[in-house]
């Protein structure tokens, strides 16, 4: 009697309903096996949104309408162009689900995103040299043997002529250390290898844009070297991380940082196993 073995990304869809995974997902699971499970498993509709994730996807909307106007040969956005595209995206949300925190309400945070929109404005990666050929780019390739697909969206794709440029866009509370630039590294990394068709040959540059949050924000570019032994290293992660997965091994990794925002917590306290 012969078996039938699954491709890898039927399992995933078995699994997860999706024939692939992503950065978020493994991020997921590193940071809390249960949680994966109640959000990539079980498929449980998250009953709070954090304020900072709102926001993060809000200003993730006002860049990608500059980019696209920018794609379409249109002149710069104005700021109260930005906003408008801030605002569309934070309506998606339910305010009443919305998890604010101290001292901070919508209002609060629409004057932080017309001062970090500013800075954005200003800034080089407003303007990017070369020329651009994708904006929220989804890029799918098979990175590791007996592992789905990765899906990666990519915030902005730049063909500079003599190598591709890759940048994500981040929003902090404050700047980044490059030591938090390097733990943050691996997401990149990955995107390298996906990548590389488009590349054509060509070096590939990566980078991270980070958008504070600070009272007078700036954005700052970080650089992050494409090292052959980082991006083995990140694959190995992968393949560990879709083992566990794979295997079903789902636990609560309580965490101080992690504990106070995830949505899942009454499910998490009420989970025997």
């Amino acid at each position: 009697m012969s078996t039938t073995l699954l491709h890898p990304n039927e399992i995933a869809l078995e699994l997860t309903g999706r024939p692939y995974t992503s950065w978020s997902a493994i991020t997921t699971y590193q940071a809390c096996p249960l949680r994966y499970a109640f959000r990539y498993i079980e498929n449980m509709l998250e009953p709070t949104v954090s304020a900072s994730l709102a926001f993060g996807s809000a200003f993730h909307s006002a860049a990608e309408h500059h980019y696209r106007e920018l794609l379409e040969g249109r002149p710069t956005p104005s700021l109260d162009a930005l906003l408008s595209a801030y605002n569309d995206a934070w309506h998606a949300h339910d305010d009443k689900l919305i998890q604010f925190g101290k001292d901070d309400d919508r209002s609060t945070l629409h004057d932080l995103a017309s001062r970090m929109l500013r800075a954005f404005q200003a800034s080089e990666i407003a303007n990017p040299q070369g020329t651009i050929i994708g904006i929220e780019e989804e890029l799918n390739g098979e990175l590791v043997a007996g592992v789905p697909d990765l899906l990666a969206r990519v915030d902005l794709l730049v063909d500079a002529g003599d190598c591709l440029v890759v940048t994500d866009v981040k929003t902090a509370r404050s700047r980044w250390s490059q030591e938090q630039a390097r733990e943050s590294a691996g997401q990149l990394l990955l995107y390298h290898e996906l990548a590389k068709p488009l590349a054509e040959g060509r070096p590939i540059r990566l980078q991270f844009a980070v958008a504070t949050k600070l009272k007078n924000p700036d954005v700052h570019l970080y650089e992050v070297q494409a090292d052959p032994q980082q991006i083995e290293r990140m694959k190995r992660i992968v393949e560990r991380v879709w083992s566990a997965i794979e295997a079903r091994i789902f636990y609560p990794s309580p965490s101080p940082m992690q504990c106070p925002g995830c949505p899942y917590r009454e499910e998490c306290r009420t989970w025997a196993g």
